[in-house]
Order: C-alpha cells, then structure tokens, then sequence
C-alpha cells in the first residue's frame, strides 16, 4: 500500500479509552499518518489504551488537541478535505463517497456523535449504512470500516 497522500484521523471527544486503544491499532493498520485527540480523549500511556492497541500507540504519531476545531481548521488551511463520520440530513453513503487527498477523518463521541462544531466545517458527512433495528455500530467498528474503504483509493 503507498502512503503517499496524507490520511489523518480525527477523535473527537472519545469516551471509552478501549475504544480509543482501538482506533490507534485500526490506524496502525490502515497507514493512517496521524491521530488528533480531541477534547475528552483519553491519552496514552492509558493502561487500557496500551491494552487494546498493541503498541499501536507507539507507532502512529498522535496528538492531543483541546480545541480540536482549530486543528480542523489548520488542517482546511492547508488543503485537507475534512471528512465526518455521522448520520444527519447532509449525509452520504459511504460506499458513494469518492475521497480527495489529503483527508482528515472526523470519529465522534459513543453518545453524541461528532460535535456541530465539527460537522460544519466538514466538508462531506459520511454514514454507514444500517439494515438491522440498531442505528449505529461501535465507534471503533464504524471506523474501521470506513478507513479501509477510503485506502482504497490511496
């Protein structure tokens, strides 16, 4: 796989530190460039971090943002298509979206989804799909889906 084009992956307020272990191995797998944690994320070295990422945490650089829409915003300053992961009106199939690069990829909170903040500067919203009675998967399953369907066009 090239690495090229520069893949970013953004995690807004996560809660659940399994979780947020999680997207640092499923970044580490899918050659994301960097991981911004923002807000409420929990930060390595987390003991349960450590314990679901492998090692991934030491592999992929990352770092922690308070204000994380001033990071989305330098990142649009500097040509990144910022991309959020949530079910609203403006959203499109996932499978349809065709992604342009340099791309940052918003992953919002268990509960609350991506902040308002964040979904308008996003410049495309992106939802799975879901058949079943539930609305929504696991953060951290929904991601991963979704970066490896965007390295695909890497």
């Amino acid at each position: 796989m090239k690495r090229t084009p520069s893949f970013v992956l953004i995690l807004d307020n996560i809660r659940s530190l399994f979780n947020v272990g999680s997207l640092f191995r499923l970044a580490d797998g899918a050659g994301v460039d960097k991981i911004y944690l923002g807000g409420i994320t929990g930060q390595p070295p987390a003991p349960k971090i450590i314990k679901v990422s492998l090692g991934a945490e030491k592999s992929v650089p990352w770092e922690h943002c308070w204000q994380i829409w001033r990071k989305v915003d330098e990142l649009k300053k500097q040509g990144y298509q910022i991309v959020a992961m949530e079910q609203t009106k403006k959203s499109i199939d996932y499978l349809k979206f065709e992604p342009k690069f340099p791309l940052a990829l918003i992953i919002g909170n268990e509960v609350s989804g991506v902040s308002p903040t964040l979904l308008k500067r996003a410049d495309k919203i992106i939802e799975l799909p879901m058949a079943g009675i539930k609305e929504s998967l696991n953060v951290a399953t929904a991601a991963g889906i979704a970066l490896y369907k965007i390295n695909e066009f890497r």
